[in-house]
């Protein structure tokens, strides 16, 4: 399994030359372009890594599938939901367009940044430390890593061009949906800095995979929430790209802008891919190569 894992990131390195850094946040730009590694967390105690794996970054967007299973576990699913909506968007996920046309309404979906910020202001916490604590809490409990925190120098070059999405949670807080704008916009940020791997992706995807059990077998999360994470995974977790991807990988998936893939096979494994060059809709280019072969090589699709 090793040395598949090991040729399939090797086939599918050269393809990151042809994909960007998220260099519009300047510290994700300094990432190495060519870099693409693979962790796979099997229900039965297997771990196989391959590629660059050892190499920390950011969950960036990923981090919007733990905020929404701690607001849904803070406020209820119904309250959630009744500022934010489930239908997946066409549209790229830092987009205005949709919050301006359907104005006076709420965001399409969590995991469009507009969205992920509604649910971020839903956490409980009295302050902006106190909410992201929260956040690196339950990362800890989903991976059983005890050393999780956030990358200053990523969220100062966030924070300081963040200009779209201050404008997005000015238009959210015109649209009475939070109450505290800066609160939400650096828990927001804060939340997307936090540090993680290849092996804390995999084993998050393998406690989502489990219907909310860790790798040590605690119920960390209840098995409904677990599949409405994994629900939003399928329908919109790959920005806009994710009708495509569901429809030629079939896997439960979260990118984020940092080049993590976090994927969850119901039953089977979790997997946490890093490969930072992107494609034009804001994925990891080598890392949706290697896991859409991956999946047709061991059937991983849930359809």
């Amino acid at each position: 399994m090793k040395n598949e894992l090991q040729q399939l990131v090797e086939k599918y390195r050269p393809l990151c030359e042809q994909g960007k850094l998220a260099d519009y946040i300047p510290v994700l730009g300094k990432q190495d372009p060519r870099s693409l590694g693979i962790t796979v967390m099997t229900a039965d105690g297997q771990t196989i890594s391959a590629g660059m794996c050892p190499t920390q970054f950011t969950l960036q967007s990923i981090s919007k599938v733990i905020t929404l299973i701690l607001a849904i576990m803070d406020c209820g699913e119904e309250e959630v939901f009744s500022k934010v909506g489930m239908e997946p968007t066409g549209d790229p996920f830092n987009s205005i367009y949709k919050m301006e046309v359907f104005a006076h309404t709420r965001p399409l979906n969590p995991m469009i940044n507009a969205g992920a910020m509604v649910v971020s202001s839903l956490i409980k916490g009295d302050s902006i430390e106190q909410k992201v604590t929260r956040i690196i809490a339950l990362v800890k409990q989903l991976t059983g890593i005890s050393q999780v925190g956030v990358m200053e120098e990523v969220y100062e070059s966030e924070l300081e061009h963040a200009h779209r999405n201050r404008a997005l949670v000015h238009i959210i807080k015109e649209m009475d949906l939070i109450k505290d704008v800066d609160m939400t916009l650096h828990t927001y940020l804060r939340q997307c800095a936090i540090r993680v791997d290849c092996e804390g992706l995999a084993k998050i995807g393998l406690c989502l995979a489990q219907d909310g059990k860790n790798e040590m077998g605690e119920q960390i999360i209840k098995p409904t929430i677990a599949r409405l994470a994994k629900t939003f995974m399928v329908t919109c977790g790959m920005y806009n790209a994710s009708g495509e991807f569901a429809i030629r990988v079939g896997i439960p998936a979260k990118s984020g802008v940092s080049g993590g893939i976090l994927a969850a096979v119901p039953h089977k494994m979790g997997i946490g891919i890093v490969g930072p060059a992107l494609d034009q809709k804001g994925n990891s280019i080598g890392g949706v190569a290697l896991l859409t072969e991956l999946a047709k090589r061991w059937n991983l699709s849930i359809f």
